[in-house]
């Protein structure tokens, strides 16, 4: 039995994505949103796809967790129909690379020097 139960799934031919609204059952409080993402994307064999969380809402007094994820082909058409504060915040909750490792910013700015 799945922790992930799907309460919609619509493919919006307009937009070019997938809308996912799935329950995350007894994980309220307790997932993040790149994890919520990370789930449904092995949940739907979403690789090499852009998921991106929208909207996590804890129920009160229930350990429930519903979410909201838009699936896109393309990173680019996503940065054009979503606001770029989506993207910022996004970057922000990714983890920080480890010690001796370069992230991919700090690489570019290393390349224009």
């Amino acid at each position: 039995m799945s922790m992930i139960e799907v309460t919609r799934d619509v493919k919006n031919p307009l937009l070019a994505r997938r809308e996912i609204t799935c329950t995350f059952k007894g994980l309220a409080g307790k997932v993040k949103r790149m994890e919520a993402a990370e789930m449904v994307s092995k949940q739907f064999n979403l690789e090499g796809k852009t998921v991106i969380p929208i909207n996590l809402k804890n129920d009160t007094g229930r350990p429930l967790l519903s979410a909201t994820f838009y699936v896109y082909d393309d990173e680019k058409l996503a940065r054009e129909h979503l606001k770029a504060a989506v993207f910022k915040r996004l970057e922000k909750a990714k983890p920080a690379p480890a010690e001796g490792e370069v992230a991919p910013a700090e690489e570019k700015k290393e390349e224009t020097k």
